[in-house]
């Protein structure tokens, strides 16, 4: 596969915009066109959670230690020794196996591949239409606490104020329509338009 062939689609979000539910959307849209990318972290395994397919689950030690060899991509502590990152190896097998990666990683993690992949890229950042409404979704998750959900609000915020760095902005006010509009999107790019 040759450097213009080597692409990446990456999507990213707030918790709660929809970014993992559109991700799967173009999985399924783009069978044999693009493959997911497993990102690597070092906490446990939730229940279903499997092993190469949801996470790729390894040791604090092992993590510092791809690190340090500049195995990654990207990578970030988000909180003490929890550690998540994007395994270059990973993305090469995606590419040796004639498709493009797909990346569904946070925005840090998305400027990071932005800077360090040279080859062809796609970012798209998926907002919500206010954190307003992000809030309602998440509240409606039933999953957070008053202080779970005002520090995820308040992270939203500021990774909605790197959204222009982005090469396209998608607002999930529909979800079916912005999974049409983003795979229409990605479809123009694997196409090389």
């Amino acid at each position: 596969m040759s450097a213009d062939d080597r692409k990446v689609v990456i999507i990213t979000a707030p918790s709660g915009a929809g970014k993992t539910t559109i991700t799967r959307f173009l999985l399924r849209r783009f069978e044999g066109r693009v493959a997911f990318s497993v990102s690597a972290t070092t906490r446990k395994p939730r229940p279903g959670e499997r092993d190469g397919v949801d996470y790729l689950f390894i040791g604090v030690d092992r993590f510092r230690e791809l690190t340090r060899a500049d195995a990654f991509l990207e990578w970030e502590m988000v909180y003490e020794d929890k550690y998540y990152g994007t395994l270059r190896s990973e993305v090469e097998r995606i590419w040796a196996a004639g498709q493009s990666a797909l990346l569904d990683i946070d925005v840090n993690g998305a400027l990071s591949v932005m800077e360090r992949h040279s080859g062809p890229t796609l970012s798209l950042f998926i907002e919500p239409p206010s954190l307003e409404e992000l809030a309602r979704r998440l509240s409606n998750r039933g999953t957070e606490s008053e202080e779970s959900l005002k520090a995820r609000i308040e992270k939203a915020a500021w990774e909605m104020s790197f959204r222009e760095r982005f090469h396209r902005r998608i607002v999930n006010d529909s979800l079916e329509r912005a999974c049409e509009e983003t795979a229409g999107v990605v479809e123009d790019f694997l196409r090389g338009h």
